[in-house]
């Protein structure tokens, strides 16, 4: 994914997920990325959305299987509030698929919104399923 404008510094390690609403499907994998991008929120969006479409990634079904979901979480301090993009991502401080591998990045990083680092941000969603699978 390394290009002039978007690189990747860190990687966390991937985790398995318990499926949540539509439960009769396969577990789901989850990463968080750390990149360096000269892309504005929108046009980073853009670019996610171009990578899911090169992928195969098809919307039918909401929270249904997909071979990939790309979102941003965090840009920086930033707070984004555009038609179809909210940065910070509305729901991930309930979503410990996303938080576990954040924290495992950036457990000191401060939600812009909320105020509460990514680790106190974690002791709320203890109860999800999250496997870790490899580092």
């Amino acid at each position: 994914m390394d290009t002039a404008d978007l690189q990747v510094l860190r990687v966390s390690s991937i985790y398995e997920t318990e499926p949540r609403g539509l439960t009769e499907q396969p577990w789901f994998l989850n990463q968080v990325l750390e990149v360096e991008t000269t892309l504005s929120p929108p046009q980073l969006l853009a670019r996610l959305l171009d990578i899911e479409c090169d992928m195969g990634r098809k919307r039918d079904l909401p929270n249904g299987p997909r071979i990939i979901d790309l979102d941003i979480i965090l840009y920086g301090d930033r707070v984004v509030s555009e038609a179809g993009l909210q940065v910070p991502h509305p729901r991930m401080i309930e979503r410990r698929f996303v938080l576990e591998p954040l924290a495992e990045l950036a457990a000191e990083l401060y939600h812009p919104i909320h105020r509460r680092t990514v680790s106190e941000l974690l002791d709320g969603v203890m109860d999800q399923t999250v496997r870790r699978t490899s580092t």
